[in-house]
């Protein structure tokens, strides 16, 4: 069985959408989206530096419509589930057929600009921890006052707080754990300081008319295979201010069966840590169009 996934904040480089252009279509799509959200896509994926777009207003969408954009130049798949970290659950939904293209961007425009005004209130930041005993390294977070924002499982757990916060972690990194390696994102998100951001997305979220997912799609917050689609937009709701539980997401694709992993653009995040927690699965990151041949022969394989 096939899982198709989408990467959350942070996967961006700079000018990683440059190659994807040249295909087909894909520029003019990609304008059109940025007309649509007020937003320049093609500048900020192929011209802007690393400061620009880490931006949480501008790298979530982003994300999105690398995922979009990307996904659709594999052709006709039908994945037996999908899922998505962070902000790449709304690029799951639209895989799934929960939201439509305008729709996935539309909300995440919202998202990114909700996030980014919650997280100017105060300087907050997250840092990734390798390594280390999970029940020693969250305590060990909790005596510091921050937040295990992102649970990715394989040894990795993100931390999320104050900018002090983080730097006294680095000081005082839990037994066990190798390295805390600061992320390249602008907040504490999935924590309470995103608390703000919940109600601007609600309320965006109640102008949209979900449709149920036409394939398994597994949720952030628990794990859980959601079928309704009112219930996968509440949750992309109420996940910006809590925890994503991308363990749990992982030991639901094996008791679903995967086989194999494709994650798309800007991949290779969630293949690393798939690599180490599911071994035996085949695992494939769309990185440029290059990797389209490899991918579409795992999908005639897997899907």
């Amino acid at each position: 069985m096939l899982v198709l996934v989408a990467p959350g904040q942070g996967a961006q480089t700079p000018g990683f959408l440059t190659p994807w252009l040249e295909l087909p279509g894909a520029a003019d799509r990609l304008a059109a989206w940025s007309d649509a959200i007020g937003l320049d896509l093609v500048h900020y994926g192929t011209e802007a530096d690393a400061d620009a777009i880490r931006d949480t207003a501008v790298a979530q969408p982003l994300l999105v419509a690398a995922g979009l954009l990307s996904a659709s130049a594999l052709g006709d798949v039908t994945p037996g589930a999908v899922a998505g970290h962070s902000v790449g659950e709304i690029t799951a939904a639209a895989f799934a057929g929960v939201l439509e293209d305008s729709a996935a961007l539309s909300l995440v425009r919202t998202r990114g600009l909700a996030m980014a005004e919650a997280a100017a209130v105060t300087e907050t930041g997250m840092a990734a921890l390798l390594g280390g005993d999970p029940d020693v390294t969250v305590a060990h977070l909790e005596k510091l006052g921050l937040t295990p924002a992102n649970v990715n499982g394989a040894g990795q757990i993100v931390a999320a707080g104050t900018a002090a916060q983080i730097e006294a972690l680095v000081e005082d990194k839990p037994e066990g754990v190798r390295r805390v390696v600061a992320l390249k994102v602008a907040g504490a998100f999935h924590t309470h300081h995103m608390a703000p951001a919940v109600d601007t997305l609600a309320a965006a979220a109640e102008a949209l008319a979900p449709a149920d997912p036409r394939v398994a799609y597994v949720s952030n917050k628990d794990g859980a295979v959601v079928s309704s689609g009112a219930e996968v937009l509440q949750r992309l709701v109420g996940q910006v201010a809590n925890p994503v539980r991308w363990d749990l997401c992982m030991e639901t694709f094996q008791k679903l069966g995967v086989t194999a992993l494709i994650e798309v653009c800007p991949g290779g995040t969630l293949t690393g840590i798939a690599k180490r927690a599911l071994p035996g699965v085949k695992t494939l990151a769309l990185k440029t169009p290059d990797d389209l041949d490899a991918a579409r022969a795992l999908i005639a394989d897997h899907a």
